[in-house]
């Protein structure tokens, strides 16, 4: 096999590289000299995740395809850590991204089976109020295109950006309590009655019918108290100035050639 590196990476002081080989093995060099100083042996498939720790430049994550993620003392070449990501009766999970909090405290890693894994030192009682499964409600609602060939919500009619913030719930659609879906951006302030989903039953792509988050009961943000979405305001500002633009271009060509020119100037 022809080795290929999938991943390189500087540690924080820029004294050493790390490379990820396709033969799995992690290589450190001197950044300076070019030399090769240790083959880090542990990962068992490709790595596609090398991290360096934000301010200990001995310190290096990687992670792959194989569920291992190794933290490495790269001055020695030897392991510090190791997490195998094995899930229950699923086999193991790819990691697919890792990242370090700034105080290089924690660092977390995403699978290949939609899990959020938390590393860190203390207590994990903060984040025990978390549910397992947190899916957004519009995650896989079919989409479809208009006459314009513009992408619509197939049950609403509405542009996905323009639909009000959706509700979470779990892997069988079932929405969570109210205290849940404030942690949803936009839905931070809204009282109990704006936070409780329609529900209605749904089809599966196997002929179940099964209860499922269908819309949304929604009140204007004026009415909630809510300032308005920036985002809205500058759409709707921007569609007045071309409206504008429209009317000023249609009046200038209706009023013909003037002072004898062949064609009408627009200011």
């Amino acid at each position: 096999m022809k080795p290929k590196v999938t991943m390189i990476a500087w540690n924080q002081n820029d004294n050493y590289v790390v490379t990820a080989v396709n033969n799995h093995l992690l290589k450190v060099w001197n950044s300076c000299t070019g030399q090769l100083l240790h083959d880090l042996v542990g990962h068992a498939d490709e790595v596609f995740v090398l991290e360096t720790h934000p301010f200990d430049s001995r310190i290096m994550l990687s992670a792959g395809h194989d569920g291992n993620v190794f933290i490495w003392d790269i001055t020695k070449g030897t392991k510090t850590k190791h997490y195998f990501n094995m899930i229950e009766g699923q086999g193991h999970g790819a990691v697919f991204d890792c990242k370090f909090s700034p105080d290089g405290q924690h660092f977390a890693c995403t699978d290949s089976h939609g899990h959020l894994l938390i590393f860190g030192f203390g207590c994990s009682r903060s984040y025990e109020k978390i549910p397992d499964q947190m899916f957004f409600h519009t995650d896989y609602r079919p989409l479809i295109r208009d006459s314009n060939n513009y992408v619509l919500d197939e049950q609403t009619q509405q542009a996905p950006h323009l639909m009000p913030p959706p509700f979470l719930v779990d892997v069988d659609g079932n929405p969570h309590p109210t205290k849940y879906q404030r942690l949803v951006p936009g839905r931070e302030n809204c009282a109990d009655e704006h936070l409780i989903p329609q529900l209605g039953y749904v089809a599966t792509s196997d002929g179940e019918v099964v209860e499922q988050v269908i819309g949304q009961q929604t009140v204007d943000q004026e009415e909630q108290g809510l300032e308005p979405s920036i985002l809205d305001s500058m759409i709707r500002q921007l569609q007045l100035q071309q409206d504008q633009r429209t009317g000023a271009d249609q009046e200038s060509a209706s009023s013909g050639p003037q002072n004898g020119e062949g064609t009408p100037r627009r200011g």
